[in-house]
């Protein structure tokens, strides 16, 4: 027995966009951290990390709801929310990295 599944193309296209502002959001923020000392930058940096890590997960959040299957679906909201840890601590790691970089490239270049 398969499962056939269906997109809901306008959930799709919101996972799209929500993928493209955070993005953009992120970077702007990043932007700011390379011009800022100490503990401004440290906060700059963590903000950076909780939106691009909130936008991964919610992206693919959006995404999942997108697809429909012809079964009944639930989420545990604390499972659901822990969820979001991963991309979070992942894009805190990614952002540090650059941020601690000459340009953002030096260290992945030689």
């Amino acid at each position: 027995m398969s499962l056939e599944g269906s997109y809901d193309l306008r959930l799709v296209a919101l996972s799209v966009i929500i993928a493209a502002f955070v993005s953009y959001t992120a970077l702007r923020l990043m932007e700011r951290v390379h011009h800022a000392q100490g503990s401004a930058r440290r906060l700059r940096l963590l903000g950076s990390s909780l939106t691009m890590g909130a936008g991964i997960w919610s992206m693919h959040f959006v995404g999942m709801l997108a697809y429909h299957l012809p079964i009944p679906m639930a989420y545990d909201i604390s499972l659901t929310l822990f969820s979001a840890v991963p991309a979070v601590v992942g894009a805190a790691v990614g952002l540090t990295l650059v941020a601690h970089s000459g340009d953002g490239n030096q260290r992945f270049v030689s």
